[in-house]
């Protein structure tokens, strides 16, 4: 009879096991709508056969200044976009060991100056008295070293006062030359350290642009070569020259820095704003630009990605690497292939995951 006992026992455990699990796996069951979603296949570009790599428009005279001395700012003079004079003051440093230093190095140059007037009068009389004969020559060589002694700390006294007023000079940080204030990385009471910008200055009217070129191109690049410069923020393109060109991609990662002068224009260009660059040589390179429009861009942070259908009718989070810019779309130059497809708009919120239905 036990063993019936204990047969049943187990049964009835092994049951309310076997229930556990399926009410479990019924509980996680996703039973959420589908998001309805619309796709679109990736768009190549191959038809331009010119070479057309982005850029960055700067000023032609821009200056990042700083000091070579560490102290507390007393008062900066100026504010972003301000327009300043060349040689008008914008920061100032506390100065006061300064201040100090130069008083004792006026006191020393004042001590050297009476020292070097009386050897020069001792060195005087003994030449006279040497010529008569009523001095002997080791009296005449002693008073000749004195005054050349006498005479060089002088020298080095005026030398330290030199030294004190460049000192001096980057205590006042004043404006190498006439142009707008374009950032002020400091405020009064900060301490200022050596090497470390304080405040941006930079000429406007004159720009350049500033391009990377890639290895298998560069060959066909010349100075004086004209290009065309779209300006993408202000959709307007502006004629420019190459003026520059590195022989070194050392440091730039395989990418060759080319610098364009910008002509005169009327357009409202500004610092920083990014370019297309069109080069009149032919590209090398005929593989296809695989392209996607901004507005279907997920960004967090630095990364930028799209979505895209899984064979599971999933949303899957693909991110890209990203290169140039054309109008409302952009380069994608790792992560999508140009046989794919990617949701363009959702009628819900999308995630990683997220069941979807295409339309």
């Amino acid at each position: 009879m036990k063993k019936y006992i204990y047969l049943l026992t187990l049964t009835v455990t092994a049951f309310f096991v076997t229930s556990c699990g399926s009410e479990d796996k019924k509980a996680v069951e996703d039973n959420s709508p589908a998001i309805v979603v619309k796709t679109s296949d990736v768009e190549t570009n191959s038809n331009s056969p010119f070479l057309a790599v982005s850029g960055k428009i700067q000023a032609a005279n821009s200056a990042d200044l700083s000091t070579r001395m560490m102290g507390y700012v007393n008062k900066v003079h100026v504010n972003v976009g301000d327009r300043v004079r060349k040689g008008q003051l914008l920061v100032s440093i506390n100065n006061a060991d300064l201040q100090a230093k130069r008083a004792q190095v006026n006191a020393g140059i004042t001590e050297a100056t009476a020292a070097f007037n009386n050897a020069q009068k001792d060195y005087n009389r003994f030449k006279n008295l040497f010529a008569e004969n009523s001095a002997s020559q080791k009296e005449m060589d002693d008073m000749t070293a004195n005054f050349e002694m006498a005479k060089a700390r002088l020298e080095s006294a005026n030398q330290m006062k030199n030294e004190v007023n460049a000192q001096f000079t980057y205590s006042n940080i004043t404006a190498p030359f006439s142009g707008t204030i374009t950032s002020k990385n400091v405020e009064a009471g900060n301490m200022a350290n050596p090497g470390v910008p304080l405040i941006s200055i930079e000429t406007p009217g004159t720009f350049e642009v500033m391009a990377m070129v890639p290895e298998t191109e560069i060959s066909e690049i010349k100075n004086g070569t004209n290009v065309d410069v779209l300006v993408k923020s202000i959709n307007q393109t502006i004629k420019g020259k190459v003026s520059e060109l590195s022989t070194s991609a050392k440091n730039t990662g395989g990418q060759y820095l080319v610098k364009i002068d910008l002509d005169k224009t009327d357009a409202n260009i500004l610092s920083g704003m990014f370019t297309t660059v069109q080069f009149p040589v032919e590209r090398k390179a005929k593989s296809a630009m695989v392209l996607v429009p901004t507005e279907a861009l997920v960004t967090n942070g630095q990364l930028s990605g799209v979505y895209t259908p899984s064979e599971s009718n999933t949303a899957l989070l693909r991110w890209l690497r990203l290169g140039r810019t054309f109008g409302d779309q952009v380069e994608v130059l790792s992560g999508l292939n140009a046989d794919e497809a990617y949701i363009v708009s959702a009628e819900g919120k999308l995630y990683n995951g997220a069941k979807i239905s295409v339309q």
